[in-house]
């Protein structure tokens, strides 16, 4: 068969707090599935990838791209087809996904744009109270899976914290591939032309943008440990308790709170304002700003997570 070249995709996990929830811009698919923001690169056209994806994203949400970073190029043979891109050229699909964090969450102008909570995409994620309702189903089909083989159940013990492994909020995208391997998720028995599994966990989403999702969550989680990026998500003023809880929305697990605010003043990162905000429904709590250090400063550190035991 001859060569049918590449073409180039790039895909946008764009990331807000909205309504205390960590959120990700969606548009909607073709078969009716959520989908990033997705358009394809044309190198006559676009001068660089980072142009052309931030003129596609304002097209297709109406939305505008602050700063941006570099996720991952996804290019597995065998990967559905982006819908943002179909033609009959049987091209090697090749998607550049890019993460970008902002604190405005308005209503996105465009028509089929909404911003959606992430853990609706990863219901498994959420460990803020404990394991969630949809992991003894998960465990079920990952006992089933995994059989007699050790290895195969070393993982789902490892990942999924079973016996005496700890969780790691940071492996998104393990645990995701783990499900997709096991046939637990939608796509994987999309992808194979099987029916699908009658009560798979978590949102599908079109082509395989849940895992181009899954790698965005896991390194934004990653770097709230040793980058500012949260205050890219918060508005310029806001309480420890509300910096508390988008800390607590993105990396799906609760904080000791007394160690969450000394670990925070001693980094030197926040500063009080000088006011207090009188909607916290009890004594008016004290407002704080982001003290500006450059985030892209090596010295510039992360945020303490100091997870309840």
């Amino acid at each position: 068969m001859a060569d049918q070249g590449v073409r180039i995709g790039l895909s946008a996990v764009v990331m807000a707090i909205r309504d205390g929830r960590a959120c990700v811009l969606t548009t909607a698919g073709r078969d009716g599935l959520a989908a990033l923001p997705f358009g394809p690169f044309d190198p006559v056209k676009d001068r660089t990838f980072e142009r052309a994806l931030r003129d596609f994203v304002t097209a297709q949400t109406g939305f505008r791209l602050g700063f941006v970073e570099q996720l991952y190029t996804f290019g597995d043979a065998g990967r559905e087809s982006p819908r943002a891109t179909p033609g009959p050229t049987g091209a090697r699909e090749v998607s550049v996904g890019y993460l970008a964090l902002t604190s405005e969450a308005a209503d996105p102008p465009g028509a089929e744009a909404r911003w959606t909570p992430v853990l609706d995409f990863f219901p498994w994620e959420d460990r803020r109270g404990g394991p969630p309702a949809v992991q003894a189903a998960i465990d079920a089909e990952l006992a089933a899976w995994a059989g007699d083989d050790v290895r195969r159940r070393a993982r789902v013990d490892s990942l999924f914290a079973t016996g005496d492994a700890r969780w790691a909020e940071t492996r998104v995208l393990e645990r995701y591939e783990l499900l997709y391997e096991a046939g637990v998720v939608a796509e994987a028995a999309r992808d194979a032309d099987r029916p699908a599994p009658g009560a798979a966990p978590g949102r599908a989403m079109a082509s395989d943008h849940r895992r181009i999702l899954a790698t965005g969550l896991g390194r934004l989680r990653s770097k709230l440990r040793y980058r500012p990026v949260l205050f890219d998500l918060t508005p310029p003023t806001f309480t420890l308790s509300q910096l508390q809880a988008a800390a607590e929305a993105v990396a799906g697990v609760s904080l000791h709170k007394q160690n969450f605010r000394r670990g925070v003043e001693r980094t030197g990162l926040v500063a009080p304002t000088g006011a207090a905000s009188t909607g916290t429904g009890g004594r008016p709590a004290a407002l704080f700003r982001a003290t500006g250090l450059d985030p892209a400063d090596g010295q510039a550190p992360g945020l303490p997570l100091p997870t309840v035991r």
